[in-house]
């Protein structure tokens, strides 16, 4: 009789605990879904040490317009994040509660570096994004980048080598082209173009490369050293185009005589004429 007892005691007290826990998850439910909690505003900051040039909350309000589904309490934050990430020139997104009736939402704004193939962007760094490029400056002039897909970081990569190499030179690139068999073409600000080849990085990808192909480094310097002194000995002529191609000197393309230019080169064994 005392085991019974105890044992209808030990229910009965569970149920109590169940009702209770049952009546506190229905009080919190309905305290949840009332109007106190839906949620009024969505604040939009900058990242932190970052400002918003491309966003606006205008853009942003017409692209999340009716699809924040819930309350303070129910909204997914996750869902939410990523539909901040799916706006154009939106990198990335946290999304926090703002107690009672409030998300706050921080944007990383996407921070364009060049054009890439036909109708998209590389920021910096080396992602590929699509926004609308009407909305850069009137004064922003990007170069032009192309490759194959999955070549943004390497393109970057050799952008930002080529740029530490032409800034003595004061040169720039303007244009970067990877070709599907992984081949350099650069264009500089002056016109040049630079036939650079394959890219020895090009062999973890596809096996059929070149065995002890020079640098992509190496060619470039060389090129870079040899041009001061090349410029004195053109006799005025402009040159269209480099070849680097080859393992010991460059071949120059020059542009055609004019009335007043005679045909002067001075060659050497290291560099190559055409």
């Amino acid at each position: 009789m005392w085991n019974d007892a105890r044992t209808i005691n030990v229910i009965a007290n569970t149920l109590a605990v169940l009702a209770v826990a049952a009546m506190l998850a229905a009080g919190v439910v309905w305290v949840s879904h009332r109007p106190y909690f839906v949620l009024r505003s969505i604040d939009l900051t900058p990242a932190p040490n970052s400002s918003l040039h491309y966003v606006s909350a205008g853009a942003v309000r017409s692209h999340i317009a009716g699809r924040v589904k819930g309350d303070f309490f129910t909204v997914n934050l996750n869902q939410v994040r990523s539909l901040f990430e799916s706006v154009p020139w939106v990198r990335r997104a946290s999304v926090r509660r703002i107690w009672p009736d409030a998300l706050r939402v921080s944007i990383e704004e996407q921070q364009p570096l060049a054009l890439w193939n036909e109708n998209q962007m590389i920021n910096t760094w080396g992602e590929a994004f699509t926004a609308n490029t009407g909305e850069l400056d009137d004064d922003t002039k990007l170069p032009q980048f192309s490759g194959p897909d999955g070549s943004q970081e390497l393109v970057v990569q050799r952008y930002a080598e080529l740029a530490r190499w032409f800034a003595p030179l004061n040169l720039h690139v303007t244009q970067l082209d990877l070709s599907p068999r992984y081949a350099w073409r650069v264009t500089l600000s002056n016109g040049l173009v630079l036939e650079l080849g394959r890219d020895p990085a090009a062999d973890a990808v596809d096996p059929l490369g070149i065995p002890g192909a020079m640098s992509f480094s190496a060619r470039i310097q060389r090129f870079v050293q040899a041009w001061p002194a090349l410029q004195g000995k053109l006799n005025g002529r402009e040159v269209t185009q480099a070849d680097l191609r080859y393992p010991n000197g460059f071949a120059l393309a020059l542009a055609p005589l004019t009335a007043n230019q005679t045909p002067e080169f001075k060659s050497k064994s290291s560099i190559k004429k055409r």
